[in-house]
């Protein structure tokens, strides 16, 4: 802790030695930006697709508030800052599902498609935070984590096997093909999170896995799911904006 704490500038300036700080600036400029640059852009589409590109700059947003929030709690306790993370979670990850419904909805999708993605992704965050914040002793990390697995693997299914796939294929063409994006970003991108929380958490696989920074495998993730999923809609907008031009 003496060490970490020579990290720690009493002016609120970032020590250029601090790398977990460091991908916290970024992050909270990476989505800012992202987030100026959704909302911008929302006068070149017609109402169909403002709503989802609307949606995409509300989450690198509302990410935005809390990395600023995040940054300034690093620098000023040099600790994780969990809860505040877990906060800005369970408002931008069930926005990130949203998505799913937006985009199939031209294929029939029901609120009902949307609800249940919300409701899995509401339970796969609040189990763990249980496990990475409450239960943190014994087996607690791994229990919760692998209640946390269960909703995700649900939420996988679901859009590579289930009705969101159905509806995907259903669609067909620049939907199709971007509902397989936003999916590879769920099975490849959001698998990060897991692994931040085994780093960060003990269990049965820190005797192979070990201890690490939780919060720079966070916040890499973080940038590559949130901006990653709010790209993959402006791309499919702008497509299905330029046809009907």
């Amino acid at each position: 802790m003496k060490n970490l704490l020579l990290f720690a500038d009493v002016s609120g300036k970032l020590d250029p030695t601090d790398y977990v700080g460091f991908t916290f600036f970024v992050g909270s400029m990476a989505m800012m930006a992202a987030s100026a640059f959704f909302f911008l852009s929302l006068s070149q589409f017609d109402r169909k697709w403002r709503t989802s590109i609307l949606v995409s700059g509300l989450i690198t947003f509302i990410a935005a508030v809390h990395y600023f929030y995040m940054r300034d709690y690093w620098f000023a306790n040099v600790e994780s800052p969990t809860f505040f993370r877990y906060v800005d979670w369970l408002l931008t990850v069930p926005l990130m599902c949203v998505e799913f419904y937006l985009i199939l909805k031209v294929a029939g999708a029901k609120p009902s498609l949307m609800w249940k993605l919300i409701f899995a992704s509401v339970i796969m965050l609040v189990t763990g935070y249980f496990g990475e914040a409450v239960y943190t002793t014994g087996t607690g990390p791994a229990i919760w984590g692998a209640l946390s697995g269960a909703a995700y693997f649900y939420i996988v299914y679901e859009i590579w096997a289930g009705s969101a796939k159905k509806l995907a294929v259903a669609a067909g063409g620049d939907i199709l093909y971007s509902h397989k994006l936003l999916c590879w970003f769920v099975l490849v991108g959001w698998a990060i999170y897991p692994l931040g929380y085994m780093l960060g958490t003990e269990g049965w696989y820190t005797s192979f896995l070990g201890t690490g920074s939780v919060d720079v495998v966070y916040n890499i993730a973080d940038a590559i799911n949130k901006i990653g999923f709010g790209l993959v809609i402006y791309a499919l907008a702008v497509k299905k904006q330029n046809v009907l031009s």
